[in-house]
C-alpha cells in the first residue's frame, strides 16, 4: 500500500465548498486506482511554539486546518494514477477551482511502515 498525505488551511466559510470539491476530486482519484480518500476538518489542532499544523500551512484566524490522505494499492498505481489525474480536464483549476490557497498546502507520498 502507498499513501499520499495532505495538510492545508481552508477558510471556515468554504467548509461546504471544500467538502464538495474533495468529494468530486476524490471520485476521480478512485477512477484512477485510489482505494480510499479520507478528509478531516481540524477540530483540536493547537498552535505550536516551534512547529505545528497551523504554522506549517500559515493558517489564518478565519481558517481551519484540513488533514487528508489517499491510499493506493502501490506506488506504481499511484504514480500512474497521478499522471492521469494531472491530465484530466475535469480537475483543471479553471473549471474546478480549489476553495483554498493551494500554495500553502503541504503534501507527500509515503510507504506504509506499519498498519495495525
Amino acid at each position: 500500500m502507498y499513501v499520499d498525505g495532505f495538510v492545508a488551511a481552508v477558510p471556515v466559510a468554504n467548509r461546504q465548498a471544500y467538502k464538495e470539491h474533495a468529494e468530486y476530486a476524490g471520485n476521480i482519484f478512485k477512477e484512477y486506482g485510489a482505494l480510499k480518500i479520507v478528509e478531516c476538518w481540524g477540530d483540536d489542532v493547537p498552535d505550536g511554539k516551534v512547529t505545528s499544523f497551523p504554522m506549517a500551512v500559515k493558517c489564518k484566524d478565519d481558517e481551519k486546518v484540513i488533514f487528508s490522505w489517499v491510499t493506493w494499492p502501490s506506488k506504481t498505481v499511484r504514480d500512474k494514477g497521478w499522471e492521469s489525474i494531472m491530465k484530466d480536464s475535469r480537475l483543471d483549476p479553471e473549471k474546478s477551482p480549489m476553495p483554498f490557497d493551494g500554495k500553502r498546502m503541504i503534501y507527500g507520498g509515503f510507504d506504509v511502515l506499519l498498519e495495525l
